[in-house]
């Protein structure tokens, strides 16, 4: 079932639902409220923000200071660099408070769950706004990601209801003489790591968590070392909804060394990763050196492809695919970065996605008129310029392929946003998950061959094809990703929203074949017993 959770306006007389497909349109009430919301909180920056271990504050003598991207003298503030010691504090706390949370009926732990977010909601412009600073976010997209934590959280409670707990009767046992009855019980597993990412701080960060309460494990969650404030914010709703002291915890710190001391811990029953696949397969390895199999939830980017088929909408698959390709500066695993399209139509599609990429207005993603913001820190900026280096000499640059250096832009981590075209397909960046705002275009002889391509790469998170329905049909049957999406402007190959289109990978692109926000997600922070009873 879909979630109803909404953003209430009265726009034309009907409610608006935010979610990453809807955002085009606001109604005027979001800026508002998001510009009164980036205002108290601009207002209020360079604070020392704690972790949060068994319900109380807790401040490390070593930091991380934070800067925003968007103008690297914003201090954002400090943050703590959490010692081994925090690590083992926040896990045993974890294991210690696991019976209890366990043992409270699901029902409860729904109610629990469900005033978290109720909390989260109230705060929802404020999160947005810290979302904006410290990741680089747009408006609309900061909004979107603290609505899509709720959202996931809910519709992880809704789950549990849907299923009744994962509490179902089996057969009977045919025992002459005896009655003999069994039921199948999922069960929580234990104390679980989620380990979030820097570019949806708020619901790959809630997400997950929530999905492992709302189930019965306990929780200790580490923030992206750039984008710790979001996850901090979370952690206040979930205190502040009568969750008890111990069941949820927060961290802050660096991959290399609170990260890896949490995946190191053989008290972590379960762990999730959202990030690169380098990183997500050392923690794979990592993981697996345990006395016995423990649940790992890996999601590791993706090498997104477009199709474009002599029979396609140009103006829409234009429009998806600039959205795709250069929403959040191209910072996202499910970002567009190679395009297929049948030459017969090639140079008139380029022609669409170079006007509507010239139309971006770059800038302080904070104001209302800039759509594409800054790269997360200066080791991406100095990426961009290595990939054009050896852009340039191997294709044609369409658009973009420059850093931005003068005037506003000097302070924060401005790239223009790019298009390639000619680049041989023996070119390792159509196989590298570049995570910058940077397309390359190929063109093709036949939906066959794109198919070829498209699937030709480690990576299987998402795709999109515009064409007719026959070949949407093929390309359903043949695609080898997780998310498809088929003529679709808002996004050629993003967008997914729980409840809607449930999001996560294939092959390099995901451990699990589930999807967050899906049908089948749930059952993996669980592991299931079998309840025989003979009379």
């Amino acid at each position: 079932m879909a979630t109803k959770a909404k953003r209430k306006s009265k726009t034309g007389g009907k409610s608006f639902q935010l979610t990453y497909a809807t955002m085009f349109n606001p109604p005027e009430e979001l800026h508002t409220r998001y510009e009164r919301a980036l205002k108290k909180v601009k207002a209020n920056l360079g604070n020392d923000i704690p972790m949060l271990i068994n319900g109380q504050d807790r401040i490390t003598r070593r930091k991380i200071k934070n800067t925003s991207p968007i103008n690297t003298d914003w201090f954002l503030g400090s943050f703590q660099q959490a010692t081994n010691k925090d690590v083992r504090d926040a896990i045993g706390v974890a294991q210690d408070m696991f019976p209890v949370w366990a043992a409270i009926k699901w029902e409860r732990r729904v109610q629990l769950l469900r005033r978290a977010t109720d909390q989260m909601e109230k705060r929802l412009f404020e999160i947005a706004a810290v979302l904006s600073l410290e990741v680089g976010k747009n408006r609309m997209e900061a909004l979107g990601d603290a609505q899509e934590a709720v959202d996931l959280i809910r519709y992880a409670c809704d789950q549990m209801e849907a299923n009744d707990g994962y509490i179902r009767q089996m057969n009977d046992d045919p025992l002459k003489g005896y009655s003999s009855t069994n039921w199948s019980i999922m069960k929580p597993y234990g104390v679980w790591v989620v380990i979030s990412p820097f570019n949806f701080p708020g619901a790959l960060s809630g997400g997950p968590f929530g999905a492992a309460l709302v189930t019965g494990n306990t929780v200790v969650a580490k923030a992206a070392e750039d984008t710790p404030w979001t996850c901090r914010l979370l952690a206040e709703c979930v205190r502040s909804a009568g969750i008890p002291d111990g069941v949820f915890n927060y961290i802050s710190g660096y991959g290399e060394t609170t990260g890896q001391a949490l995946v190191n811990d053989p008290r972590v029953a379960g762990l999730t990763f959202t990030g690169s696949y380098e990183v997500g397969m050392q923690i794979y390895r990592s993981f697996g050196k345990a006395p016995y199999p423990r649940p790992l939830v890996l999601e590791m980017g993706g090498k997104n492809p477009a199709i474009v088929t002599r029979n396609a909408n140009l103006e829409r698959a234009a429009q998806g695919i600039v959205r795709s390709a250069f929403g959040l500066s191209g910072q996202k695993c499910s970002a567009c970065s190679r395009v297929f399209v049948e030459t017969s139509v090639k140079k008139e599609l380029t022609e669409l996605i170079l006007k509507y990429t010239d139309e971006i207005a770059v800038g302080d993603p904070t104001e209302r008129d800039n759509w594409m913001g800054p790269v997360i820190n200066e080791t991406a900026y100095q990426n961009y310029g290595k990939h054009m280096r050896a852009l340039r000499k191997a294709g044609r640059v369409l658009a973009g392929g420059k850093t931005m250096r003068e005037g506003e832009f000097s302070k924060g981590y401005y790239c223009e946003p790019t298009v390639v075209d000619n680049v041989p397909q023996s070119h390792p960046l159509w196989l590298h998950e570049m995570f910058l705002p940077i397309t390359m275009i190929a063109g093709v002889k036949s939906f066959d061959q794109a198919m070829e391509l498209a699937n030709g790469v480690d990576f299987g998170l998402t795709a999109g094809m515009y064409g007719s329905k026959k070949e949407a049909r093929a390309f359903y049957q043949q695609t080898q990703a997780g998310v498809n999406y088929v003529n679709r402007p808002q996004g050629a190959t993003t967008g997914a929203w729980p409840g809607f289109q449930p999001f996560g990978g294939w092959k390099s692109s995901g451990a699990t074949g589930k999807l967050a926000g899906g049908l089948y997600y749930l059952p993996m922070f669980m592991h299931e017993q079998i309840h025989n009873m003979v009379e």
